[in-house]
């Protein structure tokens, strides 16, 4: 259903503006907050780290939570979310989920706990996991396919990198202060763009049929959670232990479970069949390899310049910086190569350009990597391929579906990234853990949860290598 401006006591459905007013930009001023908010919050968040860990004293493992926290509950309703706003209207979902996520940020602001502080963060990914499908949603129902469009496209996904790269500085500025400002900032503007969406985003009548899969939410986030949990406690408690076991296997029967709901239920999260399109498939892989290796790397990074060189908070930021900077400036120009060269091409560029930056860092990193020699070449070459890869992932994931299941296409790559980026980083993080403490030492402790992204990045490449060697090279092959 499309939706119209009008009055906000009002309800009906005309076709989307197709020019640009003041009210229109006032619309799409609110959306790009909140996604500059959402990667505001992660990038701030990792620059927190390893404060937050010395302050409420949190060890390696408990930290990554404080990542994966935000991660699963995203990636595990983000499929939920977008259905959830067609049944009970965008408006609503999007005004109630900001709500949640800005009383989140500041719970997480003011806790003294860290299990508290991760249930915060795991609250605030899933209401990202409402709030991200539903804007982009009123985005495409409120302006007209062709220009207009296409521009609110444009000006939407700039937001969203330039929030990730600005999150850097802003966490290192504020973390210098105290870690908790890196929650209570993002506060004030959740509520001012709650207030400026009431105002300005027009009611829409929810779906007159449909309904939710609740049973094959709760098993897939259940599964992932304690998939993540397994992987994070194995090295503490032994592989073979008995909790251990008990857990692995509950964990594969809940996605078992996920997987049998999922053919049976009237109005699934994920219909199956999609699946069996190859070129959806290795997008979705494709996103694990990148979105999951770059966030591990990242996250051993923080703690390496923080925990073992001491650097400050903003140091590290600038430090890192450099592959956002890419990635802000290098994403609204990718589209126009995705015309020219097919985003079969750009992505095995992408994987290459990630693979050599991981592989670039082994070889000249040794126990104390050079800033100039290991560390920025590693990270223009993460930036680049990142750049590369995310738009051209996301536009092959969508090609050649029906319009009914766009969401369900877009909403599945950017669950399989998020929660393949979170088990990813959990088996990272338990390489890092079994090396020993990531405050002492040098970078020696880091290398074994380097080669596995190295090697997940490698297995990307390989796969996005299939199409073009097999002579696929359609615009989205």
């Amino acid at each position: 259903m499309t939706t119209t401006l009008t009055a906000p006591g009002t309800t009906t459905a005309p076709e989307p503006h197709a020019t640009m007013t003041p009210r229109l930009w006032g619309i799409l001023a609110v959306l790009c907050a909140v996604l500059f908010l959402d990667a505001l919050d992660v990038s701030m968040v990792g620059v927190a780290l390893p404060s937050i860990g010395t302050e409420l004293d949190l060890s390696t493992t408990s930290l990554q939570w404080i990542v994966n926290g935000y991660v699963l509950g995203y990636g595990g309703l983000l499929l939920l979310g977008g259905r959830t706003a067609d049944l009970l209207g965008r408006r609503r979902v999007f005004l109630a989920a900001l709500g949640v996520f800005a009383a989140a940020s500041l719970v997480g602001g003011l806790v003294d706990d860290g299990t508290l502080l991760i249930a915060t963060r795991f609250v605030k990914g899933l209401a990202a996991a409402f709030t991200a499908p539903t804007a982009l949603s009123i985005l495409t129902t409120t302006f007209r396919e062709g220009p207009a469009r296409n521009r609110a496209l444009s000006v939407f996904s700039v937001f969203g990198a330039s929030g990730y790269s600005s999150g850097l500085i802003l966490g290192g500025l504020l973390t210098s202060f105290g870690w908790r400002w890196t929650f209570l900032i993002p506060v004030p503007l959740a509520i001012a763009a709650l207030v400026a969406g009431h105002v300005l985003i027009p009611r829409d009548e929810p779906a007159s049929d449909g309904g939710h899969d609740l049973a094959g939410a709760a098993t897939l986030v259940g599964g992932m959670l304690l998939a993540v949990y397994t992987v994070v406690s194995a090295p503490d408690r032994g592989w073979l232990d008995p909790v251990t076991v008990a857990s692995a296997a509950v964990a594969v029967a809940l996605l078992a479970g996920f997987v049998l709901i999922e053919r049976r239920v009237a109005h699934p999260l994920i219909r199956l069949g999609i699946l069996r399109v190859g070129s959806i498939v290795r997008a979705n892989v494709s996103m694990v390899a990148l979105f999951g290796s770059y966030l591990s790397f990242q996250f051993m990074m923080t703690l390496y310049l923080q925990s073992v060189l001491h650097w400050s908070p903003l140091r590290m930021a600038l430090a890192l910086l450099p592959a956002g900077l890419l990635v802000a400036f290098g994403s609204p120009f990718v589209g126009r190569l995705i015309d020219r060269y097919g985003t079969a091409r750009l992505i095995v560029a992408s994987m290459l350009s990630m693979s050599l930056g991981y592989a670039w860092f082994l070889l000249t990193a040794g126990g104390t990597p050079h800033y100039l020699v290991a560390i920025l070449p590693a990270m223009l070459l993460l930036g680049g391929g990142f750049a590369f890869g995310f738009s051209s992932i996301m536009a092959q994931a969508t090609d050649g579906i029906a319009d009914e299941e766009q969401g369900l296409a877009s909403g599945l790559v950017q669950s399989s990234g998020q929660v393949g980026a979170a088990l990813i980083l959990a088996a990272v993080t338990a390489l890092v853990a079994t090396g020993g403490d990531a405050g002492a030492g040098d970078f020696t402790q880091f290398h074994p949860g380097v080669n596995l992204v190295t090697g997940v990045a490698l297995a990307g490449l390989a796969l996005s290598l299939v199409p073009v060697l097999t002579g696929r090279r359609g615009r989205h092959a």
